[in-house]
């Protein structure tokens, strides 16, 4: 598949892909086992749903706030502060069960939300940071290629997941999964490593600075403004219906069909690959028919597998659906990174890809406590639904309000392709027309 080899890439850039790859692999082996864990710890599906809920909520917020300070700043240390949290927590949750602590670490450390090796409330700097030597009309599928190699983390992690069934004679019951946080640990301190070394090459301005250039470009910052409250409002539905569906399937898969990690965690594996593979696709074929193109079409077939899932009456027949409504759907997740980066300029993509992340967070933080009591009252189908509908207004809205920007992003990559986007950041791209 033709996609930018990692080897051809600005140094930073590679840097980045790989500790996205590496943090990815522990994420994929707890959003399989975390809520098994805490289910083996005894937790009800309503209290497994308020904390990840309280991991979304609190993700939002923090999200925000490192998307403004990364622009009024540097990128670096945040992703630095963000893998020494991770490698803290755990080992914290290694080393006990304890409620209030595993608690407090899992919603600090975003176990079990399955975050395709984003770094959690600090992935606005990660995504800022990702954009300085990607020209305009390369980001989707630069970004794309960054989401795949985030699945196939989260696949060999996936794979992972399987091990307490392996070790279960010697750590009995909820005890044969705490290993798995090792994982996280280890890739957390190798990143740290990986990143303290690689160059950044933005600058925050002085105050003076701002104040001049705000005034310069009070249009743009207009046109900027809209186009941003456009994505927060459409984010809303896709955060919403993916809250409802996504933390709790591996849950939701033990609950109706009665299996455990030795059966979920290879599905898993393969779902991630296949939606790496789709991932590269999605890049690959926005360069062809646009961002907004590639994503509309890739989640409306996502959509008609979602309503047929929770018909299934056998596993492996619904672990098929769940293969490919993951692919189609998830495979998209570069585009729109790509997309939202490409809606402001340089100094306003922290901001930008906060407002992108907290736009889905809010909404999605909420669903699975709504959903853990649905299927604690034995509603296995009713989230799918519900989560159906929010997922075509969404779509309907995606294609009506963004469509051009696919026409302003092929104009703006012809403009500058005459620049090395090995060695210096390209000029940032203009925003969508929001009128």
């Amino acid at each position: 598949m033709n996609v930018p080899g990692i080897s051809t890439l600005h140094p930073a850039t590679r840097r980045l892909l790989i500790a996205r790859a590496l943090r990815s692999v522990g994420q994929g082996a707890l959003v399989v086992d975390f809520a098994l864990y805490l289910n083996a710890l005894h937790w009800s599906g309503a209290a497994i749903g308020l904390i990840l809920s309280a991991s979304g909520l609190f993700g939002a917020a923090l999200s925000l706030l490192i998307g403004i300070g990364s622009d009024s700043i540097r990128r670096k240390p945040f992703l630095l502060i963000y893998e020494g949290i991770a490698a803290v927590g755990s080992v914290v949750a290694f080393a006990t069960a304890q409620p209030l602590l595993l608690s407090v670490v899992a919603v600090l450390g975003a176990f079990g939300r399955g975050a395709n090796g984003a770094a959690g409330p600090f992935s606005p700097a990660e995504q800022a940071w990702l954009a300085e030597q990607i020209l305009p009309n390369r980001r989707g599928t630069v970004y794309s290629l960054n989401s795949a190699l985030g699945f196939f983390g989260m696949a060999l992690g996936a794979g992972l997941a399987a091990l307490p069934a392996l070790w279960r004679g010697y750590l009995p019951g909820a005890e044969s999964y705490r290993p798995l946080f090792l994982i996280v640990t280890l890739a957390s301190l190798a990143n740290l490593w990986i990143l303290s070394a690689t160059e950044e090459s933005h600058r925050a301005q002085t105050r003076a600075q701002a104040r001049t250039a705000a005034t310069k470009a009070a249009p743009v910052r207009r046109e900027e403004n809209a186009a941003l409250l456009k994505l927060v409002l459409v984010n809303a539905f896709n955060g919403a219906a993916v809250g409802l569906t996504g933390p709790l399937i591996a849950y939701w898969f033990a609950l109706k069909f009665s299996v455990g990690p030795a059966s979920i965690g290879p599905v898993f594996a393969v779902t991630f690959v296949a939606t790496g593979l789709a991932s590269l696709a999605t890049g690959k074929l926005s360069s062809h028919i646009g961002v907004v193109r590639s994503v509309v079409w890739g989640r409306l077939l996502g959509l008609v597998m979602l309503v047929v899932l929770p018909l299934i009456p056998l596993y492996w027949i619904a672990a098929l659906i769940y293969l490919l409504r993951s692919a189609l759907n998830r495979g998209t997740v570069g585009a729109r990174q790509a997309l939202a980066i490409g809606l402001v300029r340089d100094e306003r993509r922290g901001l930008a890809s906060s407002m992108n992340t907290v736009s889905m967070q809010l909404p999605q933080a909420a669903g699975p406590t709504f959903a853990g009591l649905l299927l604690d009252a034995g509603q296995l189908a009713l989230p799918f639904y519900v989560a159906a509908v929010l997922q075509g207004l969404y779509l309907f809205l995606y294609q009506r309000i963004f469509a051009r920007y696919d026409e302003t992003s092929r104009a703006d990559g012809k403009h500058q392709a005459g620049q090395d986007c090995e060695g210096k950041a390209p000029t940032p791209s203009p925003p969508v027309d929001a009128k």
